[in-house]
């Protein structure tokens, strides 16, 4: 109130002082504060009836947040209106993207023994429901079964074992010095000697002699070697065999000069099928390769023409099991034949007779004679027993041993002017040998290194090309250091588990090899570039050979028993 006088006194003493100023203005002053009208508000401030949450609301589909929520703002309810779209599932409470879980706790034996309970009799106690008795708890499962066994459990019903039930003879007094047994007591009706009654050796006698008899040990001894031959005569008007090279193929077989330049291969022009089981080897005969020496698993080796007719000239059976490897002599009047009987034999290639036999009662993996011409009479071969053995076949005996190898030796190749001799083996490894001198001159071994079953020296005698079993072929250098050439590496096919040999063209511009898939693949030496492939056979393609004196011809050998001829 004082308040307002003092307004009304102050504006009273302003009308007075207009008043001496001027009386023509008396009039609408009065009027003025008249009119004036003011609004107080004297209630106080209070804090609102509804608690005020401090917490800032944030929107739970928002997928961004700016600043940082303490943990009661990150789990604070939802607020607003509810969704009328939403299903039934939806609106349920959700603690996890899944559903809601609740904390529990259950011991990890009982977890088990539950677990094992319903997966052998196919009931379990139900974890959510609290019972102390088997009538009170709530059972998953088959109740049936659960009458059946009375609701126990597979750790509770088993029954007492035969050994659980024996006594023991028990002397625990540490007092007793001699008698003293501890843990170590026996049980009280054991025997410590074994000896079968009259009855039971009789018995095992009997049994012995039928194992015996099933055929438990295997027959040591050689077939008989025999060979047919499959043409009508075995020489001609001037009384040449078919080991003399024909004259009229229009190709010099006797030359040692390879072609200029050699050309892909296009067309199949011939199949030779006589193998009833897949192929395993094939080899030219040296100088002229105008034959063609084969070795299968149905256990025979035989030589085709190559020119003319193109027959199957002759047949060697000699060997109980698959033959696994073949190899000429310098002169190919003689060839060896390695195979899964334990056995090498010497056969004569012109009359089919078998000369000699060789055994070290393991298995040879590959055979090859020594390329000198005053060693012909010794060859080498690599063995499952990881050693390399040398044969004289004049005397029959074993004249050397190289035992250094960690698996079963699968190449040998003869380098540096037939000084030394390299060998591949199951142990990834690559080691040369100076001939007749049983410890290797050098080791060659890799971590990135894979077995190489197959290895083929290259015509100038530089290079070993090698199939690894990581689907490449990896180049050796020949001379000297023995270094991997990383450059020269050939893939794109598929030869990981299969022995698939290679072999370059004679005038070193290609490199031929088969794969798993039965096709053959060509390669250019100098760029390491897949040329052409081309299906060849049904199984395995095993074997590639590219004719010496011939620019593009081609032989392949498969796992389907035939062998294709490619020009």
């Amino acid at each position: 109130m004082l308040g307002l006088q003092e307004y009304g006194s102050s504006s009273d003493s302003e009308a007075a002082s207009d008043s001496e100023g001027s009386a023509l203005h008396l009039k609408p002053l009065e009027t003025s504060i008249s009119t004036k009208i003011v609004s107080l508000c004297a209630a106080p401030d209070v804090v609102p009836l509804g608690a005020v949450d401090p917490r800032p609301l944030v929107d739970p589909t928002s997928k961004e947040i700016m600043f940082n929520l303490k943990y009661d703002d990150l789990y604070a309810p939802e607020l607003g209106p509810f969704n009328p779209n939403q299903t039934q599932q939806q609106k349920a409470q959700r603690n996890m993207l899944s559903g809601f879980v609740e904390p529990a706790h259950m011991d990890a034996f009982q977890f088990e023994n539950q677990r094992r309970t319903f997966t052998s009799y196919g009931f379990a106690l139900d974890p959510s429901v609290d019972a102390n008795t088997v009538e009170g708890a709530k059972v998953v499962g088959s109740e049936l079964a659960l009458q059946e066994t009375g609701g126990k459990t597979v750790f509770e019903s088993t029954s007492k074992r035969p050994l659980d039930k024996r006594k023991r003879n028990k002397n625990d007094q540490p007092e007793d010095v001699e008698g003293f047994l501890g843990p170590w007591g026996t049980y009280v009706d054991e025997k410590r000697v074994m000896k079968p009654n009259e009855e039971e050796a009789a018995e095992l006698e009997e049994i012995l002699a039928k194992r015996q008899k099933k055929g438990k040990q295997v027959d040591e001894r050689p077939i008989e070697e025999k060979t047919v031959l499959h043409i009508k005569e075995p020489f001609d008007y001037q009384g040449r065999s078919f080991m003399h090279p024909p004259q009229d193929v229009g190709v010099n077989l006797k030359s040692d000069t390879p072609p200029d330049r050699c050309f892909l291969p296009k067309n199949l022009i011939h199949t030779w099928e006589g193998h009833t089981k897949g192929i395993s080897q094939i080899r030219w005969l040296p100088k002229t390769a105008h034959l063609l020496l084969s070795c299968s698993m149905d256990c025979r080796v035989k030589i085709w023409e190559v020119y003319n007719e193109r027959r199957c000239v002759r047949t060697y059976y000699g060997h109980r099991q698959a033959v696994r490897d073949i190899a000429f002599n310098n002169g190919g009047n003689n060839f060896l034949s390695a195979a899964y009987d334990r056995y090498v034999k010497l056969w004569d290639t012109e009359t089919g007779d078998c000369i000699s036999r060789f055994t070290s009662r393991k298995t040879p993996y590959c055979c090859k004679f020594h390329p000198d011409e005053d060693k012909q009479h010794l060859f080498v071969a690599g063995t499952s027993d990881k050693k390399i053995i040398c044969w004289d076949t004049r005397s029959g005996e074993i004249v050397q041993e190289y035992d250094r190898h960690l698996g079963s030796v699968n190449t040998i190749t003869f380098v540096d002017e037939n000084r030394r001799f390299v060998t591949t083996s199951d142990d990834k490894s690559l080691r040369v040998w100076e001939w007749d001198i049983p410890v290797d001159m050098k080791y060659i071994a890799d971590p990135t290194m894979h077995s190489m079953p197959a290895v083929t020296l290259s015509p100038n005698y530089k290079w070993l090309a090698c199939q690894s079993m990581d689907n490449k072929i990896v180049v050796f250098s020949a001379l000297n250091r023995f270094k991997m050439n990383r450059k020269k590496t050939f893939s794109g096919h598929m030869v990981a588990g299969y022995a698939c040999s290679l072999d370059f063209s004679p005038d070193m511009s290609y490199v031929v090899s088969g794969d798993a898939d039965g096709k053959v693949y060509v390669w250019d030496w100098k760029t390491t570039k897949l040329f052409k492939k081309w299906k060849a056979h049904d199984g395995v393609c095993i074997s590639t050979l590219w004719h010496p004196h011939e620019p593009s011809k081609v032989v392949s050998a498969g796992w389907d028993g035939k062998l294709k001829f490619w020009d």
